[in-house]
């Protein structure tokens, strides 16, 4: 039954459009505009309607071309028009890092039977930034931030991203996706800090994963249910609370889990989430504030991972 034939198969509609949409976005991010007429823009920020030529909205300041706004807008387009780009975008980062984990195991040659699942090369590891405390006195604090996207098997990774999955967009809604990323990325470090130098700790361990920062996640999400009130806020309260036990009882009963990380990262986030009014930015001075806090969480995480890029290959400590 297989051969063939001299025409296409038209795409169902629904591709049609996701297909018609990435092209859209691909074009406008890499700056391509086809032959379309030039159209007024509208500030990715304030949705202020701005000139044809202009490259700064009038309104709020916000810069059309090169901000967290503008890139928050583009990403948004290229993952299918959804309101948590941001979220989305660090999903598909840990999937890629572990891809590549996978690969550098299997091409090592430790990563035979169901291992994928459960434990990938401790080399591997270290080499892509797994958190080591040794390492970080020695010189390497970029390790505080790859760790982040580290996991050690399938199961591993397949739990904290469902997870991020479930709680990211809705804090990404609350606050943004510029604070979201900071939120993220400052919950994750703390957590990892108080891991890596706890007094309470005999030996260093290596530690890799998410799950600090979406503990961080949760924390800002218990904070929010204590600054409203009513009944559904406290019902949602008392079940985060009931998750975060339950998680940390599973963790002392468990061996290999990081309940320091888990705990730094869930009082950062609460902290964080105490201090941050829990809404967008709602004037051009919030909103440059939002922009430079995601400015420096994107810039801490670029430079995280070329510095490991450049530490790759040194010896092991």
């Amino acid at each position: 039954m297989c051969g063939s034939q001299g025409g296409e198969l038209a795409l169902p509609y629904q591709w049609q459009m996701r297909v018609n949409r990435w092209r859209s976005a691909m074009s406008g991010f890499f700056g391509g505009g086809g032959d379309q007429q030039p159209r007024p823009k509208i500030c990715p920020a304030c949705g202020t309607l701005v000139g044809i030529n202009a490259t700064r909205c009038h309104q709020c300041g916000t810069n059309l071309n090169f901000s967290m706004a503008a890139l928050n807008r583009r990403f948004s387009g290229f993952f299918g028009g959804t309101r948590a780009p941001a979220t989305t975008a660090l999903l598909i980062a840990n999937i890629l890092i572990f891809g590549i984990s996978v690969v550098l195991t299997l091409q090592g040659g430790q990563g035979g039977g169901l291992r994928i699942l459960f434990g990938l090369d401790g080399e591997v590891l270290y080499r892509l930034g797994a958190l080591w405390a040794p390492a970080i006195v020695h010189g390497e604090p970029y390790r505080l931030v790859t760790a982040m996207f580290l996991h050690g098997g399938l199961i591993h990774i397949g739990f904290n991203m469902m997870v991020l999955m479930d709680i990211g967009p809705v804090v990404e809604e609350v606050y943004g996706s510029a604070r979201f990323l900071f939120l993220y990325t400052a919950a994750g470090i703390a957590g990892y800090v108080l891991s890596a130098f706890t007094p309470f700790r005999p030996h260093p361990t290596l530690a890799v994963g998410a799950s600090g920062a979406i503990l961080g996640l949760i924390g800002v999400m218990i904070a929010i249910t204590t600054r409203r009130g009513g009944s559904s806020m406290q019902a949602l309260r008392s079940r985060l609370i009931s998750w975060v036990v339950s998680i940390f009882v599973f963790g002392f009963i468990m061996s290999g889990i990081d309940n320091w990380a888990h705990f730094g990262g869930l009082a950062a986030g609460f902290g964080l989430g105490k201090i941050f009014a829990d809404r967008e930015p709602m004037n051009p001075s919030e909103l440059k504030r939002a922009q430079a806090l995601g400015w420096s969480a994107a810039i801490v995480l670029l430079a995280s991972f070329a510095f490991m890029i450049l530490h790759f290959r040194d010896p092991l400590q």
